[in-house]
């Protein structure tokens, strides 16, 4: 495997004639013709599946993952979605046609086109760094754009091998990737962009929709949610089944994911056998020793798991599961905190690591939760465990939050053909497949007149006969 790199450094007009570059080659036309993105987008498939390895392993290298978690969780959404865009662009980027009304008389076609904003900025995140850059990327691509891509200086094996990746694919005039850190970042949102998508936490988003407010420039923000994912289990829930999704999810890149769960809210009736049931998920599947298991991701940086070891420390007498790490490694065990009063700190923020509170409710007072739960910042996810479809299903038809599962964990990201999103603190836009499309173009809308039988009805005089007739018209068009 080639060495990872030396972080460039860049400075604000090399970065301004990446931008002023990418936008004179936008103003061409190039990106315009849906039959030259799809090739755009074959070509990026094909590259995907042979640096496929290169990925996995520099996955391995950031966050300990498994080569069978990244392919899981990075390589091979990418592909699906990508496949997705090569079938659906050509229907999705075809212009409407609707019929102008009887008040636009004489004109009878009016059409929608879709067109692209023109030179986006990616800023992606450190914890899937090859998905949500090369996902984000495809659906620039799909719209038509060209695309500079800031990718997180904690990912650094991810980023060099990302950097090489799109430099041998395409022409930096059309797809370019900027490493660096916060400096870096904050070069690159001093530039006029005509799109940006950023995805983060809350506080960072802030400060990408300030700068972005200095260029009135269209942002799309796919947040954590300032106070975390709830999980809500009730006294009617399959136990065993909720612990095993419940283990596994969490288990996943170490809770370093944005829709992972933060606490779980379980009904008092049933919380030490849900206890008992979740324990027995976690070891049955890392093992009794977790930081051993060479499967088991680890935090991304060292400040990472010194901020998780230190909030465990502070719920040091309510671990009743894990509360072990390694700091050379940067492992934590998955560490279950019980009880946990709903409005103690560690439930009022995102934690972005193993460890899980669990929130004891009276299952009759589950009504009452639910209005604790939408009284805070909206989350990216929510998932219920429970028997009751009615209560669930009104639950999730009122209460606000990204996306989610009844009884299941995380797998809504993976459905064909809907957005994934979030609302307020958890972001803002939405893509996957048309919803990426979507997002990365705009619908501009154009009436087709006509030279011939044009009424005088909106021109002077509105006053007399001619005016008492106009409007006897007018309010026949408007029935």
């Amino acid at each position: 495997m080639q060495p990872y790199y030396i972080i460039m450094s860049y400075t604000y007009e090399q970065i301004h004639e990446i931008v002023a570059t990418q936008r004179k080659f936008f103003r061409t036309g190039a990106t315009l013709p849906v039959k030259w993105r799809i090739e755009q987008l074959k070509k990026l498939k094909a590259a995907v599946i042979e640096h496929a390895t290169e990925f996995e392993d520099a996955l391995v290298a950031d966050l300990g993952r498994s080569r069978a978690e990244a392919f899981l969780c990075d390589v091979g959404p990418i592909v699906v979605e990508i496949n997705e865009m090569i079938r659906g662009l050509r229907r999705w980027a075809r212009p409407e046609t609707h019929f102008s009304g009887l008040m636009c008389f004489p004109s009878m076609i009016t059409k929608v086109y879709k067109m692209p904003y023109g030179v986006s900025l990616v800023i992606s995140p450190f914890n899937f760094p090859i998905l949500l850059t090369i996902g984000v990327v495809a659906a620039a691509m799909c719209g038509g754009n060209t695309v500079v891509i800031k990718t997180s200086s904690k990912s650094s094996a991810c980023t060099a091998v990302m950097k090489r990746f799109f430099a041998a694919v395409f022409p930096p005039e059309y797809v370019t990737l900027i490493d660096g850190g916060h400096d870096v970042a904050d070069l690159c949102l001093a530039q006029r962009f005509d799109k940006i998508f950023y995805t983060g936490s809350p506080s960072v988003g802030k400060h990408v929709m300030a700068e972005a407010a200095k260029n009135l420039t269209p942002v799309a923000l796919e947040l954590g949610g300032e106070t975390g994912n709830w999980c809500v289990v009730r006294q009617d829930a399959d136990l065993k089944d909720a612990a095993r999704k419940i283990a596994f999810f969490k288990l996943l890149n170490a809770g370093q994911i944005c829709i992972n769960i933060n606490q779980i809210a379980v009904a008092k009736e049933v919380a030490e056998p849900f206890l008992e049931e979740l324990k027995k998920a976690f070891t049955k599947q890392i093992g009794e020793n977790p930081l051993m298991n060479e499967e088991y991701p680890k935090l991304i940086t060292e400040a990472a798991y010194d901020k998780c070891a230190k909030l465990a420390d502070e719920y040091r007498d309510r671990i009743v599961y894990g509360g072990v790490g390694d700091r050379e490694s940067c492992k934590y065990a998955p560490t279950i905190i019980y009880p946990v009063n709903q409005d103690e700190h560690i439930v009022q923020h995102e934690l972005f690591c193993p460890l899980l509170p669990v929130v004891p409710f009276e299952d009759a007072e589950v009504d009452t939760l639910m209005e604790m739960i939408a009284e805070r910042e909206h989350p990216l996810a929510m998932y219920l465990f429970t028997k009751d479809m009615k209560w669930a299903n009104r639950t999730m038809q009122t209460q606000q939050y990204g996306g989610g599962c009844i009884n299941e964990v995380c797998i809504h990201l993976m459905v064909k053909g809907v957005p994934f999103n979030g609302t307020g603190h958890s972001g803002m836009g939405a893509y996957h497949g048309e919803w990426g499309f979507r997002e990365f173009t705009h619908p501009q809308t154009v009436l087709k007149g006509s030279t011939r039988f044009n009424l005088p009805l909106r021109e002077h005089p509105y006053s007399g006969k001619a005016g008492e007739w106009k409007m006897k018209l007018l309010k026949w068009f408007e029935r």
